[in-house]
């Protein structure tokens, strides 16, 4: 599980990968990847995730984008020191990739602001020989 790590003025995103082997088709250029994303909030503020962008980009060249509203389906309110957690999913068609993006916050205040999320990297066990 390979893990990555930013620092944000007030947001700490954290990504944890894993390969899903059971979900996946090497001979047929299908790679099912699993992702665990930790926003811990290290501010003093209160923020609400409003929407992502991701770019996902795999060793063919292939990029797609991906946005819209907040995280799995809600939009969830991050209070300070606390840490939101969520699954989600990432087929590629190629054995490794990576993904990068931002989140958009809204504060308690009404400004909205972005935060990255840092690039990590899908590598399926096949790539690896």
């Amino acid at each position: 599980m390979a893990m990555q790590k930013t620092q944000n003025p007030d947001f700490q995103i954290t990504v944890k990968v894993v390969y899903i082997p059971s979900e996946s088709r090497p001979e047929q250029n299908y790679h099912f990847f699993a992702y665990k994303v930790a926003i811990k909030n290290i501010g003093t503020s209160p923020a609400q995730l409003m929407s992502r962008h991701w770019v996902i980009t795999d060793s063919r060249g292939h990029k797609e984008e991906v946005r819209g509203p907040g995280v799995v389906g809600i939009q969830p309110k991050i209070q300070p020191g606390q840490t939101f957690e969520y699954d989600s999913a990432c087929p590629l068609n190629a054995s490794t990739g990576s993904m990068q993006g931002r989140y958009h916050f809204v504060a308690e205040s009404g400004e909205s602001f972005s935060v990255e999320i840092p690039e990590f990297y899908l590598i399926s066990p096949q790539a690896l020989h």
